[in-house]
């Protein structure tokens, strides 16, 4: 009974997942980087520069994942 219904949703399963760990991995990036100006609001510039890619490469991470989407 769930087997059919396992196998109808493993099709896209990792696409899901992929966006759910993009979203933990996101709200982490600003977390510290807003609690790195906290801590020193004079360098606040390059921490906005890194945190803003290391935002691109996480969400890439989503678009690797629609990519490998089985046609």
């Amino acid at each position: 009974m769930i087997l059919p219904l396992l196998a109808e949703m493993s099709g896209s399963i990792h696409v899901g997942l992929a966006a759910m760990g993009a979203g933990i991995g996101v709200g982490l990036t600003g977390l510290g980087a807003a609690s790195a100006v906290g801590r020193n609001p004079g360098a606040a510039t390059p921490i906005l520069v890194q945190a803003i890619l290391a935002i691109a490469f996480t969400e890439a991470i989503v678009f690797y994942a629609l990519y490998l989407l089985p046609h």
